[in-house]
């Protein structure tokens, strides 16, 4: 019997037309081939800076794209998009189906694809309408705890626009990134952190280890030293943006003893 869950937080952006592909790929930080039928992409679309500004994940449907991304920012990211469309031979449409995770089981109807950022992750189904009637209800809390024991960022909850390197985000990890492809916006940064330097800071799932976790709240060393801060949680679970440097000392986030996973 599968499990069901309607992603509120998701939403749907369709690209079609003969430049779907190629306006994609100029921008995006992953290679837009490896989108087949097949497999989706997990990918972002960066500042100049190489820093955080839309993810998506990358499913297709026939010659369409459809772009999985954050509901609330959905607006934004199509007027993104519509700026470097110019001239491409592209329509950008609001997609108005909804996004399901999807747990065990198959569904009678919609586009059914594998989450690309973990093996663990329920598969995800772009759908008008329920796609599995009969399922059962695949429980908000449960599905959270699965996302940040893996370390799956929820786009802007987990990573602040603007100010987050992509790397930094654990893309590299999470199968969020191509060093091979070619330019694409904030390219030249990204490759340059991967290659030159060395990360000291990053997105990594955390556990409370005698309470709950709060999001927002500054994870602190014994010393009193700033290691980072908490980002989305879920009961004891979360995801933390942390200095690396820190990660083997005595950690507590509003008075709660915390481990990294």
């Amino acid at each position: 019997m599968p499990s069901l869950l309607k992603l509120e937080n998701r939403a749907v952006i369709r690209l079609e037309g003969p430049e779907s592909r190629s306006l994609l790929q100029g921008l995006i930080t992953n290679d837009i081939e490896h989108a087949t039928p097949d497999a989706a992409l997990y990918a972002a679309l960066l500042t100049p800076q190489g820093k955080f500004l839309f993810d998506m994940i990358i499913a297709t449907e026939g010659d369409d794209l459809l772009l999985d991304v954050e509901a609330d920012r959905k607006a934004d990211f199509m007027r993104r998009l519509m700026m470097y469309k110019l001239r491409s031979d592209v329509e950008i449409i609001d997609d108005d189906r909804s996004v399901w995770a999807l747990l065990g089981g198959d569904t009678e109807t919609g586009v059914v694809y594998a989450d690309p950022r973990h093996p663990d992750m329920p598969k995800r189904v772009i759908a008008a309408e329920n796609p599995a009637p009969g399922a059962e209800v695949l429980d908000f809390a449960a599905y959270e705890r699965t996302r940040l024991r893996l370390g799956v960022p929820d786009g802007s909850n987990d990573m602040k626009i603007e100010k987050d390197f992509w790397l930094e985000t654990d893309a590299e990890r999470l199968n969020g990134v191509s060093f091979t492809k070619g330019c694409f916006v904030g390219q030249e940064l990204t490759a340059r952190m991967k290659h030159r330097m060395t990360l000291k800071k990053k997105l990594l799932p955390i556990a409370a280890t005698d309470g709950e976790l709060t999001a927002g709240a500054a994870i602190k060393t014994n010393a009193g030293k700033t290691a980072g801060d908490v980002r989305s949680v879920n009961g004891r679970f979360g995801i933390a943006y942390m200095r690396l440097e820190y990660l083997d000392d005595a950690l507590t986030a509003d008075g709660v003893s915390i481990n990294p996973i």
